[in-house]
């Protein structure tokens, strides 16, 4: 079993503008092993199209530039792509986000480009079940919960790729400990 333990940062706004399209721009994941181990990384940017232009708040909030998105592929490239890092017709797989933002604006994206998401289906809410494990009135973020865990939260937060890395120190800590 591979665990595809991933983040997404999305086009944002503070507020909701008019035409408020929420895009995919950038998919960071890493491959964790049955033994925890990390075996590999993906991290690519997506050119949003509904909203090309990002909002000062995005760029502030993400440290995505608009050079960057600009020179990425578009969605259906980057998932594909994803897909076979993934190796989803070969390998045994499960998808792990914090919440479940991610698998919805996955799904949203798909649809609008017209590509199936059922391999979306594999996938488990970490911080659902986290706060099950903790026995915790209130769901906690992701950095608390590195934290609380006793790791450094390393790299730029709201960044997919960070975040991703940080989450696999939670999820490998408690490996046998999640449903799927």
């Amino acid at each position: 079993m591979n665990f595809i333990i991933y983040d997404l940062e999305a086009t944002c706004w503070l507020g909701r503008p008019p035409g408020y399209i929420q895009e995919v721009i950038e998919i960071g994941a890493v491959k964790m092993n049955g033994f925890g181990e990390i075996t590999d990384k993906f991290c690519r940017f997506i050119r949003p199209v509904a909203n090309p232009i990002l909002s000062s708040f995005c760029r502030e909030l993400t440290s995505i530039t608009q050079e960057q998105v600009n020179r990425a592929n578009k969605f259906e490239s980057v998932v594909e792509d994803f897909q076979d890092w993934i190796d989803i017709f070969e390998e045994n797989y499960l998808l792990c986000s914090w919440g479940n933002f991610d698998k919805i604006a996955l799904e949203r994206d798909c649809e609008r480009h017209d590509m199936d998401f059922d391999w979306l289906s594999e996938h488990i809410n970490v911080k659902r079940q986290y706060q099950e494990i903790k026995r915790l009135t209130n769901p906690r973020g992701l950095r608390k919960a590195v934290e609380k865990e006793g790791f450094d939260f390393t790299g730029t937060p709201h960044r997919g790729i960070s975040d991703a890395e940080n989450l696999a120190k939670v999820f490998g800590k408690y490996l046998d400990e999640w449903q799927y």
